[in-house]
Order: structure tokens, then sequence, then C-alpha cells
């Protein structure tokens, strides 16, 4: 990664961090604390639209029948000895 630019130089030689971040994050710093990172638009896009798809969602919401089929799932068979730990705990 990139060492930080510190603000005043970022904001001197603007144009040249604007053509660094259509290449990679660009770290500026305030007073010797990573302040953000300045990134092309096109990442900042997609950054927004992946944020936007997350499904968020309370255990408190789902239905019996959804808790009943994640409590009795089993991983594939190449992991019994983890299903064997689970056993074990639910006893």
């Amino acid at each position: 990664m990139t060492e930080a630019v510190p603000a005043a130089e970022f904001a001197r030689n603007f144009g040249r961090y604007k053509l660094q971040a259509q290449r990679e994050a660009v770290p500026v710093s305030s007073n010797g604390t990573l302040a953000g990172y300045f990134v092309a638009t096109h990442e900042y896009e997609e950054l927004r639209k992946l944020k936007s798809m997350r499904r968020r969602f309370l255990t408190a919401e789902l239905s019996d029948e959804e808790v009943e089929q994640i409590t009795s799932s089993r991983m594939d068979h190449r992991h019994d000895h983890l299903n064997k730990v689970l056993d074990s705990e639910q006893k």
C-alpha cells in the first residue's frame, strides 16, 4: 500500500493524486493520522453497489422452520469431525 499523503500535500497536488486514484486508493493523513482514502469514482460506486446488496436480518426474524433447518443442517462429509463437535455440544 502507498504511504499516506499529508492533507496539505494532497490539496496542493490534487491533479496528481486524482490520476493516482485511478490506479489505487490514495491514503490521506491529517496531523499524522489517517483521515481517509481518495478513490476513483468507479471504485466508490462499486463499493456502494456491494453495500446495497447486503442482506441484513435479525435472527429473531427467522421463522421456526428456518431455525430448525439451520440447527439440523450438517456439513459435507469431509467435515464429519466437526459435526461430532457440534453434536457433543448440543447434548
